[in-house]
């Protein structure tokens, strides 16, 4: 089985939530940390790791993402990651398949299900400094699932005339990730 790791400059998690009834707010996490492991012969067996540092938050609005950060949401100083612990992998096909696992978010656990796709192997130059250290292995994966954000404590809301409310109850995700083969 090989083992990879999740290039952190390559590899990012967003999001989009409904805002006021009428339209989508999205934002994004970088500097995701984690593993893949991964056996070609036997697809089934693969297991994932993440961990996402709510810090790196940013929705391309300072004002929302102090926001966003503070207790009403994220509150990143007292839980400064989210992180997914995959426990099942169920290929659909070969590029295709559906990763269960512990998604942690305000330390509340859920078990959700990823809709991921294998998007493709090449190897590719890999770069230290000035020097090329390759040809080095990447893997490129992208997955995604829906969430309601009150079953992980993200509660705060505002209520609006005639029933609406200010922030939506589903999250979408998205995860694009880079894994490099490690040596």
């Amino acid at each position: 089985m090989a083992t990879w790791e999740f290039e952190p400059g390559h590899t990012a998690a967003y999001f989009k939530v409904k805002h006021m009834m009428v339209t989508w707010v999205r934002g994004h996490f970088n500097d995701i940390k984690g593993t893949l492991n991964y056996d070609a012969e036997n697809p089934a067996s693969a297991s994932v790791e993440l961990t996402i540092p709510t810090k790196t938050l940013d929705s391309g609005n300072e004002h929302r993402d102090k926001n966003l950060k503070s207790k009403d949401f994220f509150d990143i100083e007292k839980y400064p990651t989210i992180t997914f612990k995959s426990s099942k992998y169920e290929p659909t096909d070969d590029k295709h398949g559906k990763l269960t696992g512990d998604l942690t978010i305000r330390d509340i656990t859920k078990q959700v299900v990823l809709d991921v796709e294998a998007l493709g192997q090449w190897d590719t130059p890999f770069w230290v400094g000035n020097e090329d250290k390759g040809p080095k292995r990447r893997a490129g994966f992208t997955a995604t699932t829906k969430i309601n954000r009150h079953d992980f404590g993200v509660s705060w809301q505002s209520k609006m005339d005639k029933g609406g409310v200010v922030v939506g109850d589903d999250i979408y995700i998205a995860v694009d990730a880079e894994a490099l083969i490690k040596d």
